[in-house]
Formats: structure tokens, sequence, C-alpha cells
């Protein structure tokens, strides 16, 4: 009985998100910040980075490589993912139909306001150990209303202005009553290693393209430099250098798909000096040069 109602579900947000999605990939709405997606049949692993956001399957499922977790989650799950870190990712479509999801950033500013309405106080194991930057949970049943809710507010303008970022407070509020809560809440502890990553890693998006370096991100942080190498590579599994580097070639990966793009220019667009540098990093880094990517 519990499975069937599940299954029933399941097929409500699929009903939903179909109409709103016409191509493979990520889609905007009508309400700034959510995304529906959609996989019309198995991606390959390959690498990826999402904004801080959590992101709902409702048909089909995905695997994410982070390090050395791996994680599931499929129709019936949402990930969270705290800090934009990039990893490596999996589609599976489902048997009689794409794989169909939405995606809602997380703002962090309403997260902070709701944590202050909530009296919530940063737990013992946020200060304790880093949080995971990424994890997945069960779609419950006060999720999953939540984001039936949002999912009808898009299809109706009106709901949609007027009460669209009241869809969006409630679902980060049932979030922060939910299993990954204490991420959410590191997220905004100011006093917190974890929130002052994260205000580094906003820094280096917005200046990804321009000369950085660790003295520059460690300042954003308020960290010395030596205090920020260490809980930056434990928050991201990856040196700032590195993932600089990687974050650069995401950037142009999408700068030669989308755009059609010459290399030269997206080498500069990005932030590199040398084109030839450019395109051994990118060979080495996704298995093919950049010239193959903008061909293919």
């Amino acid at each position: 009985m519990l499975l069937t109602r599940h299954l029933d579900a399941n097929a409500t947000l699929v009903s939903l998100i179909q109409p709103l999605t016409t191509r493979d990939g990520f889609a905007p709405t009508a309400l700034p910040g959510v995304q529906v997606l959609r996989a019309s049949c198995d991606v390959a692993r390959g690498p990826q980075i999402y904004e801080p956001s959590l992101v709902i399957i409702a048909q089909g499922s995905k695997l994410a490589y982070l390090g050395p977790r791996t994680l599931e989650y499929g129709a019936g799950h949402y990930l969270i993912q705290a800090l934009p870190v990039p990893f490596e990712c999996e589609t599976f479509s489902a048997p009689d139909g794409p794989m169909l999801g939405v995606s809602i950033a997380i703002d962090r500013v309403l997260l902070g306001e709701l944590v202050l309405a909530m009296g919530l106080a940063p737990g013992r194991s946020i200060a304790a150990q880093t949080p995971e930057s990424m994890t997945s949970a069960v779609l419950d049943d006060a999720m999953r209303g939540c984001v039936e809710r949002l999912l009808r507010c898009l299809h109706d303008p009106l709901e949609c202005q007027v009460m669209g970022q009241a869809r969006l407070r409630e679902l980060l509020f049932v979030a922060l009553r939910g299993p990954q809560a204490d991420v959410l809440r590191a997220l905004v502890e100011q006093q917190g290693q974890f929130a002052r990553i994260a205000a580094s890693l906003s820094h280096l998006h917005a200046h990804y393209t321009e000369p950085l370096n660790v003295e520059t991100l460690a300042s954003c942080a308020n960290m010395s430099a030596s205090t920020f190498h260490e809980h930056f590579k434990r928050s991201t599994l990856l040196s700032p250098v590195q993932y600089l580097k990687r974050l650069r070639l995401l950037k142009a990966q999408t700068l030669l798909v989308a755009e059609g793009l010459g290399v030269a220019q997206v080498a500069h667009r990005v932030g590199y000096q040398s084109t030839s540098q450019f395109s051994r990093e990118y060979k080495r880094y996704f298995e093919r040069s950049p010239g193959d990517e903008r061909a293919a």
C-alpha cells in the first residue's frame, strides 16, 4: 500500500514537470532559482558542477561520485548540494520515460532568515566536524507536498507571481526540519568554518576569470592562508588552485557546447592567458580536446 502511494505521488510530480520541459538538460521556469531537468536517454559519467541547490528526482535516477563517495538519488530522493563542488555524475532514464526532476537554488539570505526565525542554534556536530558538501535524503511526505505545491504554482502565472517566494520559503523550512538540517544550518552559521568557505566560493565563482590567489580567497573567509587552505580542501576535496582550474574548465565546456565560441576565445573568456595551456588541461580533464568538443 505504501509503495503504491509513493508511486502515485511520483506520477503526480512527473505530470507536473513534463509540461515545463521540452528539451534535455536544465530549463528555467517562471520562478527565478527554479529549474526543471530532463534526460531522455542515459548520460555517461562525466564532470559536473551544481550551484548550491536541492535537486529532486521524480523519474529516473542519478549517481554522483565525489571523491571516495557514491550517492544515488532517484525517484523518491533528493540531493542537497550545499557547496558548488565539482563532482562526476551519471544519469539514467526510466524504462518508460525520461529522467525528470526539479532543481531549487539555495538562497542563503532566505535560509539565514529561517534559521533565525526558527531559533536554530548550530549543533555540536557542526562545530566538531566539517559537514558533507553533498548529501542525499529520502523525499518524505512533507517535502514531497512542498515540491508538488511549488510545481503547481509554476503552472499558474498569477500564483507564481504572488505565492512563488512563499513556496520556496516553505520548502527550505521543511528541509531545515529534515534529516539534512545540519548542513543547511552550517551554511549560514557566521562563525562556522563551513559558512566561511561558502563565502570564499561565492567570491571565487564571481571572479574566476581574474587572477586569484589563496591570500585573496582566505581574506574573503576571514582566515589565515594556511587555515583557509586546510578547511577549503576538507570541504571541497580540492586545493583552491585545483578548484579554480576545474571551475574554469567546466565553464569553458559550457561556452564551447552552448555558444560555439572558438577555442582561443573561450580560453581567454575563462581566464587563461595561454591557449595551448588551456587545450592541454582541457584534454587532460575531459579526455578530448576543446576543438573536438566544439566540433561535436
